[in-house]
């Protein structure tokens, strides 16, 4: 093959390069907005991209999404988020070009609850009762049947119930005082309060707990 026809298929290759190359629209991430998410409830969905080469892979280059949630290389958004507040986090597409393609786009959301429960008036221990006052809040826009139990359970396992409630929390409603109360046997208990909310609309279960950080001692009287 002389000078001229390799000069020439060079050429051509160079050429149907730059046709292909020209074939793929802009690479880009279609999603204007990350979907909501709230704290505890399970969610995935899957991230848009469009031009460039498919199949595309999917990272993380900068922020951090919440805790609870993963991004998979398939671009799987998925998981549930341990804690609510906000967040700010960068993602990365890279399409299958030679050479690839990437875009990059940052995103910024709130984690929200829809479900919170709070200590209004942490248990104490008053003579040979342990007393105290949880409060419930509906972060959400839709009403929910919601059930609260708190229990002391001592060393042995084997917990008494100190207060329950079983109601509709409207949407919005927040801070509504929960007072729960016992009198016990002598000895040590960790309080424990668990709110489940269930939302018959969206078919889901949320939950939030509490925890006494120690045990509290209730004493024989005199």
């Amino acid at each position: 093959m002389n000078f001229s026809k390799v000069v020439g298929l060079f050429a051509m290759v160079i050429c149907c390069s730059g046709v292909l190359a020209a074939q793929f629209p802009p690479l880009t991430i279609v999603d204007e907005a990350l979907p909501a998410l709230d704290a505890n409830v399970e969610f995935h969905v899957l991230l848009r991209a469009s031009g460039g080469a498919p199949p595309y892979v999917w990272s993380v280059v900068d922020g951090e999404l919440p805790e609870g949630v993963t991004l998979s290389p398939e671009g799987l958004l998925a998981g549930r988020p341990s804690k609510p507040g906000p967040f700010t986090v960068t993602l990365k597409v890279e399409d299958s070009a030679h050479p690839a393609h990437n875009f990059s786009k940052e995103f910024t959301g709130v984690v929200t609850s829809s479900l919170l429960l709070e200590w209004l008036d942490s248990p104490k221990v008053h003579d040979n009762r342990i007393d105290g006052v949880a409060m419930v809040s509906n972060g959400s826009k839709e009403s929910f049947d919601l059930t609260v139990v708190i229990v002391a359970v001592p060393d042995n396992g084997r917990a008494t119930a100190i207060g329950y409630e079983h109601f509709v929390l409207k949407a919005g409603e927040s801070n509504v005082k929960i007072p729960f109360g016992n009198t016990l046997p002598h000895g040590a208990y960790v309080i424990h309060a668990d709110a489940i909310a269930e939302i018959a609309s969206r078919n889901t279960i949320l939950r939030q707990r509490l925890q006494t950080p120690e045990a509290l001692k209730v004493v024989p009287g005199p």
